[in-house]
């Protein structure tokens, strides 16, 4: 089941059944003008039509509309744009790839299916299209879902149910926006990739961040290898906080913090599904702590938010 099919069901769960060939890039031609009712299409004046103010895409690039104005011109619109009614003119709720090549290409009216929503379900639906595109950037899919969480006073777990989505892509696209401006501004023009930039989030220190984004440019370097030189970077840190140096008798003095390389590869575990740093100390008896970073007020909120919604998840499935 591909993932571009689930979030095809996402919107008939936000619209109920669309009509068919909806959201199909493979759907027939267009019927000729004309009003029509029962998911029928409407031949509407592009002029007439407003921006949709939920869009999460910012940047269009200029030759990929010029490339599919020329398709349009040879081949017509497979796919009709969405509006719904405001006042006397029609508001973008779909497509605005399509209407705006479509003004490139000259034309004056537009085929559309038009539909009942509100603002909750446009914003719901903005976020649901621009998922379905591959080259969006992931840093505005991510300020589409902070956006919507503020706009509406939601949680993550809500949000990802609207969606008929997974929380945890909702979780981590959003924590892309914890990292600093200079590896944003990689991860926007693809100087380093998604899994590269959620790599980094674990360090928690932003000079290190860049520094790492930095060499990870220069020197061409994997997911995988990022994800070990952050390891060593936090142990590392770790043992400088303990006054522990790189000597096998030294480290017979450090605490007792780590009983096996279960425990190692625990807080690895934990530093993943958290972003920070995470530290598991164990004592006499069985005893431990779990010991959770955080470097700023915004961060500490985020981490609170994610145990609030496990917790929730955990006492619901009980």
């Amino acid at each position: 089941m591909t993932k571009e099919k689930r979030l095809g069901r996402g919107l008939e769960a936000l619209l109920g059944k669309l009509p068919d060939g909806y959201g199909d890039d493979a759907a027939p031609a267009t019927p000729q003008a004309g009003d029509y009712s029962n998911g029928g299409l409407l031949q509407v004046n592009v002029y007439q039509i407003d921006g949709n103010p939920f869009q999460p895409r910012h940047d269009f690039d200029d030759s990929e509309l010029d490339s599919l104005a020329e398709s349009l011109r040879q081949h017509g619109l497979l796919q009709p744009i969405a509006l719904r009614r405001m006042g006397d003119r029609y508001q973008l709720v779909a497509g605005e790839r399509r209407l705006r090549a479509a003004i490139k290409a000259g034309w004056q009216e537009v085929p559309a299916h038009l539909i009942e929503a509100d603002d909750r379900q446009v914003a719901e639906l903005a976020i649901v299209e621009n998922l379905q595109r591959r080259d969006l950037n992931p840093l505005e899919k991510a300020a589409s879902f902070q956006d919507y969480l503020q706009r509406y006073q939601c949680s993550q777990d809500e949000l990802a149910g609207r969606l008929q989505m997974d929380r945890s892509t909702v979780a981590n696209l959003i924590r892309l926006l914890e990292l600093p401006e200079e590896v944003q501004k990689a991860l926007r023009s693809g100087a380093v990739t998604q899994g590269h930039a959620r790599a980094l989030l674990p360090l928690g220190d932003e000079r290190e961040q860049v520094a790492l984004c930095q060499q990870i440019q220069d020197q061409g370097l994997s997911v995988r290898a990022v994800e070990s030189i952050v390891q060593d970077t936090i142990a590392r840190s770790e043992r400088e906080e303990l006054g522990v140096v790189d000597a096998p008798e030294a480290a017979k003095k450090r605490p007792a913090k780590r009983s096996t390389g279960q425990l190692a590869a625990l807080e690895q575990e934990l530093r993943g599904v958290l972003g920070t740093k995470v530290e598991i100390r164990t004592g006499a008896k069985g005893r431990g702590k779990i010991i959770v970073h955080f470097t700023t007020h915004d961060e500490f909120e985020r981490l609170r938010d994610l145990l609030h919604a496990t917790t929730a998840q955990d006492r619901k499935a009980g």
